[in-house]
């Protein structure tokens, strides 16, 4: 597998970037069918978050993938070309393992060492196997690279450096509004962001909360497991008017437009403050949606506070605490130096089965000719001789074949394998027949990671 990764995050772009280039509805299912369909990719992948869009895929050429992929991530995010390309990063084979798996440690996070990055990537996964877009290669590597997150998570104080979006937003507003514990909230969304957000909100010491859905169910199952004496239902259409009534609001809903406005919010605050026993302090609202579910000119509201994913990338400055990721990084070294001579490895599996099989032919063959030769040979002396030509065998192609084995392990190891092609003359049909690729469909090495 030659493993190409090109995408955009919050490293390489700003929040209106990627905001714009915000993947919702079916699209990423049809961005991943059109990957798939191109003519360098044999496998594709999509991780889609609020933070991030990366489209892994197995590719054969590597300046052809990097142009198709790119091509297709500007025509389904409707982001120009151009514009995109100056955001994208790219990377390739050993590099694009260490960016994947740095991503499932938490490392490349807006907050460092967060953990729901795995349960993204789970995801990611779980689509592209739905939608038969991921073969043995991706299966194989994200399954590895899940394991490598949760073995950085379980080895190192990682979860302790870094939070989860939603607690590192609630601190925002705690430190912007007040205590989170005995504020009534309502939660805008029922997917998994909205229902790790509810569930942090309980656990915070919020017993009054509402959750609105534009699937009603959804809803009503969430509230059935933070229990119906903490939490209701509300119907969507009723959140401008429940706006005035709670003191946090979180949304995360995946919707294409606004879901919570800027006149709403402000008749909210009026109504709050208008009362004897009305001023409760500001409106707290935590949008973590990508496109944004908040209007963006509730920033300028007195009596409200707005924290969304641009105000909470400028407040994660402080970087979590260096042993932690400096043995995490380490971790994820150890594990795509590992990964990587295990791929090599395989590779070079199927020219030592055809040849031992070749091997075992020309025995075959041999031992034929000597029982047509000698037909009244005694059957006890045939077996011996036949035993004695396989020991031999055997023994000549044992040190070659440990060897070749050992040597493919280390970087630039196909050649060997290609060494051992030619000095044999192996068929190259036999090779391929081995390994399941057609004939000519070995990756085409290329260049490395670039930027």
């Amino acid at each position: 597998m030659s493993l190409l990764v090109v995408g955009l995050s919050h490293r390489t772009a700003p929040v209106g970037v990627l905001e714009r280039a915000a993947l919702t509805g079916d699209v990423p299912t049809r961005l991943l069918h059109d990957a798939a369909a191109t003519t360098t990719v044999a496998e594709a992948a999509l991780l889609n978050t609020c933070n991030r869009i990366e489209l892994y895929a197995d590719v054969d050429k590597f300046h052809a993938g990097v142009a198709e992929l790119s091509l297709l991530l500007a025509h389904h995010s409707g982001v120009d070309l151009e514009e995109l390309t100056s955001h994208l990063y790219v990377h390739y084979e050993d590099r694009a393992v260490h960016h994947l798996f740095s991503v499932a440690c938490g490392l490349d996070s807006m907050v460092v060492g967060e953990g729901q990055i795995l349960g993204q990537l789970r995801d990611a996964l779980a689509k592209a196997q739905e939608e038969h877009t991921a073969g043995r290669g991706l299966n194989e590597l994200f399954q590895q690279a899940l394991r490598v997150g949760k073995r950085a998570h379980s080895e190192t104080g990682i979860d302790k450096a870094g939070q989860s979006l939603v607690t590192f937003g609630l601190e925002q507003v705690a430190a912007g509004a007040g205590e989170i514990a005995g504020k009534r909230a309502l939660v805008v969304g029922a997917g998994s962001m909205s229902s790790l957000a509810a569930a942090t909100l309980v656990r915070s010491g919020v017993t009054d909360l509402l959750i609105a859905n534009r699937t009603p169910a959804r809803a009503e199952r969430l509230v059935e497991i933070l229990g119906p004496d903490v939490a209701r239902t509300l119907d969507l259409a009723k959140v401008p008017e429940a706006l005035a009534d709670v003191d946090l609001v979180i949304s995360c809903t995946g919707a294409a437009g606004v879901v919570v406005r800027a006149e709403d919010v402000a008749a909210a605050v009026a109504l709050r403050a208008g009362g004897p026993g009305r001023d409760r302090g500001p409106l707290a609202l935590l949008d973590l949606a990508m496109p944004r579910d908040v209007d963006h000119a509730v920033h300028e509201l007195a009596g409200a506070l707005l924290v969304d994913l641009e105000s909470l990338s400028h407040a994660h400055a402080a970087s979590p605490g260096a042993g932690d990721v400096d043995q995490v990084t380490r971790i994820v070294a150890d594990e795509v130096a590992a990964f990587g001579a295990a791929q090599r490895a395989a590779r070079i599996a199927p020219t030592v089965v055809a040849l031992r099989s070749m091997a075992s032919d020309v025995v075959a063959a041999e031992l034929g000719r000597l029982e047509s030769r000698l037909p009244d040979l005694d059957e006890r002396y045939r077996a011996e001789i036949g035993q004695t030509v396989r020991r031999v065998v055997d023994k000549l192609l044992h040190a070659p074949t440990v060897r070749v084995k050992q040597l493919a392990a280390e970087p630039g190891g196909a050649s060997y394998a290609e060494a051992l092609r030619e000095l044999f003359d192996l068929d190259p049909a036999a090779v391929h027949a081995v390994s399941g690729t057609p004939v000519g469909g070995a990756p085409q090495p290329s260049a490395g990671g670039t930027r």
